[in-house]
């Protein structure tokens, strides 16, 4: 049973006419300021351009470097981009959105394709285990409450471990996430031992015959030693309970903070393994792009993005959507 499988819901395909414009409306209200935002920069690099010369590509390299794609990603794009230049001759600079718009699914294909190689399948009976990790801040506490109303309507027993136990804020707002999506939480008193709290929370869901287990983290970023240590001994701890587990080690990244978020998910892949991506506040910024930067530089793929406040505004991510959201579908 993969992640993707713990939800009993129609596939994008089995949705109704109504269902697809309504998911796609919202895609795109939720990445208007990025779709904006770069499509005002596009504008003005190919502006009174008629060719794409080396004049244009350097426009568009500063382009994507500003819309927080990243630097390796951007000379990516930008050298697929040039080797098309030459083998087509003349094209034309009307047509580069198009193509950006084809490099960038491209790119965000190839960091797909590693998906099979990360997480684990639970075995039938046990709980499917979430080691959500994130600076504080990220919208962790958040994505993991959304996470679990959208697994409990789903018809699956969820259960929270708030294993961040060194600010009283984090666990009094996952207690009420807990609550309002139906969720059991396994709490201890502030300052308690993290991986005590994630071992209780895996004995009790066994126990109880949870489906689903989401471990909150600390989101100190304290020094790498530390937080390596920190979240290996809460792995090592909760492997006693469930030799398989963790099966997922998602990061939640803020899409907002931009280059900052390539940080962040640097320091945490070094720390533990990390196995997929949440990326959150996309509605609220113009820095969307680093969802193609990270999505390509770390090959780790991006289960869910963020775009707005209410519970399904927490999305389960489709790259052809997300391209299709900022360039359109490509059938015009």
């Amino acid at each position: 049973m993969g992640f993707f499988g713990l939800f009993n819901r129609k596939k994008d395909n089995e949705l109704t006419p109504e269902q697809e414009k309504q998911s796609r409306e919202e895609l795109e209200a939720g990445l208007e300021k990025t779709k904006s935002g770069l499509f005002s920069k596009l504008a003005r690099a190919v502006a009174g351009r008629t060719t794409v010369d080396a004049e244009v590509l350097d426009n568009l390299e500063e382009v994507l470097i500003t819309s927080d794609v990243g630097v390796e990603t951007t000379v990516k794009i930008i050298e697929s981009i040039e080797k098309r230049v030459a083998r087509d001759k003349y094209m034309n600079a009307a047509e580069l959105q198009g193509i950006l718009r084809d490099e960038i699914a491209r790119l965000m294909e190839e960091a797909e394709g590693s998906d099979d190689a990360f997480g684990l399948d639970a075995r039938e009976g046990e709980p499917y285990v979430v080691m959500v990790v994130g600076v504080n801040g990220a919208g962790k506490t958040t994505t993991i409450g959304k996470l679990a109303a959208q697994l409990t309507r789903a018809g699956k027993k969820v259960y929270i471990g708030a294993a961040d136990t060194f600010r009283a804020a984090a666990i009094d707002q996952l207690a009420v996430w807990a609550e309002r999506a139906g969720a059991t939480m396994i709490r201890q008193e502030m300052g308690s031992d993290p991986a005590s709290v994630a071992f209780d929370t895996l004995k009790s869901a066994v126990a109880n015959k949870a489906d689903v287990v989401l471990i909150d983290t600390a989101g100190r970023l304290h020094n790498k030693v530390g937080l390596m240590n920190e979240l290996t001994k809460i792995r090592n701890v909760m492997a006693k309970v469930i030799p398989s587990a963790p099966h997922e080690v998602m990061l939640v990244l803020d899409g907002s903070t931009g280059q900052n978020a390539f940080e962040q998910a640097k320091q945490f892949t070094q720390a533990t393994h990390v196995t997929s991506l949440a990326i959150t506040k996309l509605d609220g910024t113009a820095k969307g792009g680093v969802v193609i930067g990270i999505s390509d530089r770390f090959h780790i793929p991006v289960r869910y993005i963020g775009i707005g406040e209410g519970i399904d505004h927490l999305r389960r991510f489709d790259r052809r959507e997300f391209v299709n959201a900022l360039f359109g579908d490509g059938k015009d």
